[in-house]
């Protein structure tokens, strides 16, 4: 016998990976039109190219392993790789940088581990990284933020896009001459010539707390993922992790020391670190499954962030610090995973 069912009157749930994917999608929406609106129209000619390269390498590695072709391009998984990874990359990036570093993602990180669910690195981190070590020189990309008050030019629509088309720029303008060092690069440069915050904090792209345009697109950022935390998308414990490994680390060497050391603020509104600690290392396939576990996820990826920017060789370590945490998921999940009721381990 057969009963008759029907939708409950419920707001449905968004439980299918699809689902999920098309609401972080909507989050991320927001941050991306700022991103835009302070450093230009790359951020666009980079999503294109991302989203091409992801879909046709997705293709090509599902037909070689004889895999169905439109369900899982329609699962949205590689559509958000390639935002991720392009929301990354500079504004000014030639096409070649950002094609090369999706088509490793999806084709290398990600299918060759057995696709959706198996990979074992966060595929647009993976690619990051790759692009990152690979072509430094042409990962350097950033125009100064459109804040009004600056006396900079910045490239147009047109001379945008011959850029990404050609690498190259019209009348003879090199990149040298249109991109300026970040924030985190500022930091670093001005700390590793004996120079105090407040001197480097004299310079105009420097907002209240971080970068004058990186404070606004992280504020739309935290907003996006907050509208994933209260739609059930994420949980709030590897966010919690990334932002109080990162900030605990901070506030403790800058109290020792706030002359020579960025305030915890810096670190926050900087960079990459609230991209990372909602949309990027609560990845559930690469990260752990228990509560205890993506709190030390978590905060892993906090410190790690923290260690590489202070210390280590780039001004930006959120990519490198998810990539390392990564790596460690099978132990953490052998040790948090719960004990079976009348088993002493």
């Amino acid at each position: 016998m057969r009963f008759a069912t029907a939708q409950p009157p419920q707001w449905p749930s968004p439980s299918s990976v699809s689902g999920m994917m098309r609401i972080v999608i909507l989050a991320l929406l927001p941050a991306i039109m700022v991103s835009a609106w302070f450093y230009g129209p790359g951020v666009f000619f980079n999503i294109i190219i991302a989203v091409i390269a992801a879909l046709g390498t997705e293709a090509i590695a599902l037909r070689l392993r004889q895999k169905p072709v439109t369900a899982t391009l329609g699962d949205g998984s590689a559509l958000v790789a390639a935002l991720l990874f392009a929301f990354s990359l500079p504004p000014l990036c030639p096409w070649w940088v950002t094609a090369s570093g999706m088509v490793f993602a999806i084709g290398l990180v990600k299918h060759a581990y057995g696709g959706l669910g198996y990979n074992l690195f966060n595929p647009a981190m993976a690619g990051y990284v790759l692009v990152l070590v690979s072509f430094p020189d042409l990962m350097t990309g950033w125009p100064a933020p459109d804040i009004g008050d600056l006396d900079y030019q910045r490239p147009g629509i047109g001379a945008t896009l011959q850029y990404c088309l050609t690498g190259q720029f019209p009348d003879a303008l090199t990149l040298d001459a249109i991109a300026r060092a970040t924030t985190l690069d500022s930091v670093r440069a001005g700390l590793g010539a004996m120079r105090t915050m407040d001197e480097i904090r004299m310079n105009p792209v420097f907002g209240d707390f971080g970068g004058a345009g990186w404070e606004w697109v992280n504020n739309f950022v935290a907003m996006g993922g907050g509208a994933l935390l209260l739609l059930g998308i994420i949980r709030w414990h590897i966010p919690a992790g990334v932002l109080g490994g990162l900030l605990g680390m901070a506030s403790f060497v800058w109290l020792l020391d706030p002359e020579i050391s960025p305030s915890p603020a810096f670190h926050l509104f900087s960079g990459g670190a609230i991209l990372g600690a909602f949309f990027i290392a609560t990845d559930p396939v690469s990260s752990p499954t228990t509560a205890r576990g993506r709190l030390i996820h978590g905060a892993g990826i906090g410190m790690l962030t923290y260690i590489i920017r202070t210390w280590g060789s780039y001004a930006d370590g959120i990519a490198f610090a998810v990539l390392l945490m990564n790596m460690t998921v099978p132990l953490i999940e052998r040790w948090t995973r719960p004990r079976i009721y009348g088993r002493s381990a």
